[in-house]
């Protein structure tokens, strides 16, 4: 079967994107999402996304890590399959999708910046040594000197798997605190390695380091391997309303490629 495609990046975080309203891929299989994703034998990225219709919203965001599997909510992925939809003329400025973690409000600006609501966080679990909250996915956040510093793919590893996050496991995140920003390298389930970049790990660091430092800072800097992102939120009574994540959402190059099903 000939597919055609898009590759779109947010920050360094790619992703595989399919126009699929007319029902072109009926059926995606594990085994074909891991061969498309892959950077050698593939196309090469993090993740797959079939952006489909919807009869109540603009239209409907279907996930895949680049393992296959699938389940949970992507920022990254939602910054680019809006800007996709910009692309294909399904919205202008301003949209509406569904993800798998619910409705998300999305707006793109005259530079092509795309601000995406994320879910309300209303439960974080402070620990001595680490915070841990859901953002959509869930997320580890360890707070360190200089993150320059640190084995994120053997470090990071060892955290997702830990017995105390399973049976599912977590993302993990190691955060160091600058004048202006903060730094943030991830470990991603799903890739099973460190991404470039992490929305729904940005959107983390950010509340959990609002939330540890009794800040009253509502919009915190993010600098990842891959760019600078934003994430701004309102906070009362510990609880994290109106959260946005804002970065740059790029259209890197379209094809078509010949999988079998």
């Amino acid at each position: 079967m000939l597919i055609h495609f898009y590759k779109y990046h947010g920050t360094g975080n790619d992703f595989i994107l399919i126009d699929n309203r007319k029902l072109f891929v009926d059926k995606i299989s594990v085994d074909m999402i891991k061969r498309l994703c892959n950077r050698r034998f593939g196309i090469g990225a993090d993740g797959l996304m079939l952006l489909k219709s919807s009869n109540a919203y603009d239209f409907e965001m279907d996930y895949y890590n680049s393992d296959g599997s699938g389940g949970t909510m992507c920022g990254n992925g939602g910054r680019c399959i809006a800007a996709f939809a910009k692309y294909l003329g399904i919205i202008d400025k301003t949209g509406h999708f569904l993800a798998s973690d619910g409705l998300h409000d999305v707006y793109i600006d005259d530079q092509n910046l795309v601000k995406l609501k994320m879910v309300s966080v209303d439960k974080i679990d402070e620990q001595e040594t680490y915070s841990f909250l859901y953002t959509g996915s869930p997320h580890y956040i360890q707070f360190v000197e200089d993150t320059s510093c640190i084995d994120v793919f053997n470090e990071g590893k060892k955290i997702r798997y830990d017995e105390k996050f399973k049976p599912g496991g977590t993302n993990v995140n190691f955060v160091s605190i600058n004048n202006n920003f903060l730094s943030v390298r991830t470990y991603e389930r799903g890739v099973e390695g460190e991404t470039y970049s992490c929305g729904t790990g940005s959107v983390a660091s950010a509340i959990a380091y609002s939330s540890r430092f009794n800040l009253k800072q509502n919009t915190i800097d993010i600098k990842t391997l891959g760019g600078n992102l934003q994430v701004s939120f309102e906070e009362k009574d510990n609880k994290f309303e109106n959260v946005y994540l804002k970065g740059p959402a790029v259209l890197v190059f379209e094809g078509d490629i010949e999988i079998g099903i």
